[in-house]
């Protein structure tokens, strides 16, 4: 089915930095664009300053993103976006491992389950998972902690879930590359605009654009 005139976007962590950025390009394109965030304040000064929409959305909490998604009816596109990052070993008993994963795996998981069905009603739909070079094996999965672990996983997710979609549906991760956000430091190569380019392309893909992909620069990337 063709794209909608004007997509609904969902993007995690769209209150600040790459996910405000990815927020303000989607609407650029003509999309309307929820931001989720845990945190009231920022995220509803981000949407009216961008003219979003807000849901807060913990995604440590399911019932937050459940009801988030189901007031909404689901969304065209899925942008999940919204990250931790920890220094601690695996092996350290304060690991964020738990942590890393519910909030990089597990719920962007929980989020295209909960959007299939309009999925499947409307025929059309995009998934961009927001993963990183630091949890690619063909980069030495350098990511600290368990960072890459998790990175690693939500790039397996992209490519055995371009199966089970339905049809019209398209899923893609890429690394954004080293972007100036509170994650990424001060020191960082790329401005939230550049490190969005990708993100927004891959949210806004033709019919005959890829899926399952990884990429970066608009390009693909080793696994």
């Amino acid at each position: 089915m063709t794209r909608p005139l004007h997509p609904t976007a969902l993007v995690t962590g769209g209150n600040r930095g790459l996910g405000r950025a990815i927020a303000e390009g989607l609407i650029a394109r003509g999309c309307h664009v929820t931001i989720g965030a845990r945190d009231t304040c920022a995220g509803q000064a981000a949407a009216e300053a961008l003219g979003a929409s807000f849901a807060r959305i913990d995604l440590q909490d399911p019932e937050t993103y459940f009801a988030a998604v189901m007031e909404a009816q689901g969304f065209d596109i899925l942008v999940n976006n919204a990250g931790v990052l920890g220094e601690a070993s695996l092996l350290s008993p304060a690991s964020d491992f738990d942590e890393a994963m519910e909030v990089m795996v597990t719920a962007p998981l929980d989020l295209i389950r909960l959007n299939a069905a309009r999925w499947r009603e409307t025929g059309w739909g995009r998934v961009v998972n927001i993963s990183s070079g630091w949890g690619a094996h063909a980069e030495g999965l350098e990511g600290p902690g368990a960072y890459g672990v998790a990175k690693a996983a939500l790039n397996a997710l992209t490519r055995a879930l371009a199966r089970d979609l339905p049809d019209g549906v398209k899923i893609n991760a890429c690394c954004p590359g080293w972007v100036q956000t509170r994650m990424g430091g001060a020191g960082a190569t790329l401005s939230p605009e550049e490190g969005a380019d990708t993100p927004v392309w891959l949210a806004m893909l033709p019919d005959d654009g890829p899926s399952g992909g990884f990429f970066r620069n608009r390009q693909l990337i080793g696994w």
